[in-house]
């Protein structure tokens, strides 16, 4: 048997151009691929083995299996046709860095452990923080600093820990139970997550609600009178999230107004900008933060809509000291000089994990600055404003459309609509609007998503992956437009043989005479006369 030789230079040049060139031909022929996976719950096992090979495969048989067996299980996350959930982004230049990484494969939990993965972190964070106009005190060279995490779910863990144990310090480590956490009810789940796993009572989780009359944005007096009750409880406020760009309609909260009232009363304030963040390199579309300057923290995902592979979410703090004083260990088999001298920066305590890769770091700021490189900021901002344009496109032939509705306001990428239904009833919309969704997503030509809106059941159109163009949308709304219209004939004719059953209802005559709709009749049988 040979020697087994995992790292073996002339291998990796073979066996490279072997994956390189399956990749561009995925690439290359992704449109050819549902966009949505049509497999059945299950479907792989019964296409592997039972166990692991004893003796080596060659690559090629991997990769036809890959072909044949994995990828019809594969959801197309950069079809140019998904326009499900926001988008993850892939990039030439994201790959690169996540090939260089890999072939580095470091683990950079210090800054000993290797000196270019945390410096260029910081580099990175702070150019990114630059574009974005972010206040001083969140670059490195003064008291804060940005930090990669994974995802803006351990963002916010992160944060929400360090202000946790800032509050403790002050108020004594038996006053756990008191601590309140405030959002809006259109705030990301992550947060409730978060708190599950830094102790926060349930009871003391405040969702504040929201509704159509702000846009889905929270009200400072929501916040406030929220804020002043458990202060007359005798509770302690302490941590407060703000989102720009909401998950499901991309609302924006009031930074400016919700900032002031946080730090009135002492509250940790939190701005989760996962998605929309990206678009705020644009001059015309920084407003959205403003505000931000009364933060504590700010959090964009750039592995969402910055052309950055998963995973890449930035995290910016004011006070780097309150995430090391909550999150720092300090072993002795980890002690160095530059880090006992307060020289450096080490990471490990910025984060949950102990290891970072540079696959960790340039995983995420290697490939983020090669982003940033090989791109640059012009570019980046004319790929994020085509992606709004398409969608200003697409919600124009929403309203164009008088079947369909525009269901919140459109603000980045994100058009929320659904289609109308025309009797008088919220649930049998909703039920039109499920059907409407899985026929269009089972013909595998899109991939679509939804949400609930006022307790209306919305359809979301999110354009941002990287291989859209203008004819994409088009047929997306083309197919929207077919299926709607079967679905419409299909409800039209069971109206009518809903009417045609109830020979004796008194409003019948009215439809022979054509004085009145088949769907109206409908719901005049159902309202007053109760037939079925």
């Amino acid at each position: 048997m040979d020697e087994l030789k995992p790292m073996d230079a002339e291998q990796l040049r073979e066996y490279g151009h072997q994956m390189v060139d399956f990749i561009a031909d995925y690439y290359k022929n992704i449109e050819s691929f549902p966009v949505r996976s049509q497999v059945q719950p299950g479907y792989l096992r019964e296409l592997l083995p039972d166990s692991a090979p004893v003796r080596p495969e060659s690559l090629q048989d991997v990769l036809d299996d890959i072909q044949s067996k994995i990828l019809p299980g594969v959801t197309h996350w950069q079809s140019p046709e998904f326009f499900a959930y926001f988008p993850s982004n892939s990039s030439v230049a994201g790959f690169l860095g996540e090939m260089l990484s890999a072939g580095i494969n470091m683990v950079g939990f210090s800054w000993i452990t290797s000196p270019a993965a945390t410096e260029l972190e910081m580099i990175v964070l702070d150019w990114l923080a630059k574009a974005l106009k972010l206040p001083d005190q969140f670059l490195s060279t003064g008291q804060g600093g940005g930090v990669i995490q994974g995802t803006a779910s351990e963002a916010v863990l992160v944060v929400l820990l360090a202000a946790r144990d800032q509050v403790l310090r002050r108020v004594g480590k038996d006053a756990t139970g008191r601590l309140v956490v405030y959002c809006s009810d259109q705030t990301h789940s992550a947060l409730q997550k978060a708190c599950k796993i830094a102790g926060i009572y349930p009871e003391n989780f405040r969702l504040l609600k929201t509704d159509s009359s702000t846009d889905y944005a929270l009200s400072p007096e929501s916040l406030s009178e929220a804020i002043s009750r458990d202060i007359a409880s005798g509770l302690i406020p302490f941590f407060f999230c703000a989102t720009v760009g909401t998950t499901s309609s991309t609302a924006v909260d009031p930074l400016t107004e919700l900032g002031k009232i946080s730090n009135s009363n002492g509250l940790w304030f939190h701005i989760d900008a996962a998605y929309a963040g990206s678009a705020c390199i644009c001059p015309e579309f920084r407003h959205y933060i403003h505000g931000v300057e009364g933060a504590n923290s700010f959090n964009m995902n750039a592995h969402k809509w910055f052309l950055t592979n998963f995973d890449c979410s930035a995290l910016w703090v004011k006070d780097r000291s309150a995430l090391v004083q909550s999150l720092s260990t300090n072993p002795e088999f980890l002690k160095n000089k530059a880090s006992q001298d307060n020289k450096v920066v080490d990471y490990k305590d910025w984060q949950i994990p102990l290891g970072r890769r540079f696959s960790y770091v340039a995983r995420r700021s290697l490939k983020l600055w090669m982003v940033l490189r090989l791109y640059g900021l012009e570019n980046l901002q004319a790929y994020i404003r085509n992606h709004i344009e398409l969608a200003r496109k697409f919600e124009e032939l929403v309203n164009l459309d008088s079947r369909f509705e525009v269901a919140a306001p459109r603000r980045f990428s994100l058009v929320c609509f659904r289609l109308v239904s025309a009797r008088n009833d919220v649930e049998h919309a909703n039920q039109l609007n499920r059907e409407l969704l899985e026929a269009v997503n089972s013909t595998g030509n899109l991939f679509i998503s939804h949400t609930v809106l006022s307790d209306k059941y919305v359809l979301r159109f999110a354009v941002g992956a990287p291989l859209t163009e203008e004819r994409h949308v088009l047929e997306a709304w083309k197919t929207l437009q077919e299926k709607a219209a079967l679905l419409l004939s299909e409800l039209k004719e069971s109206d009518a043989n809903k009417v045609g059953w109830n020979l004796e209802c008194e409003y019948l005559q009215y439809q022979v005479r054509g004085e009145v709709s088949v769907s109206n009749i409908h719901v005049m049988c159902r309202d007053e006369r109760q037939c079925k």
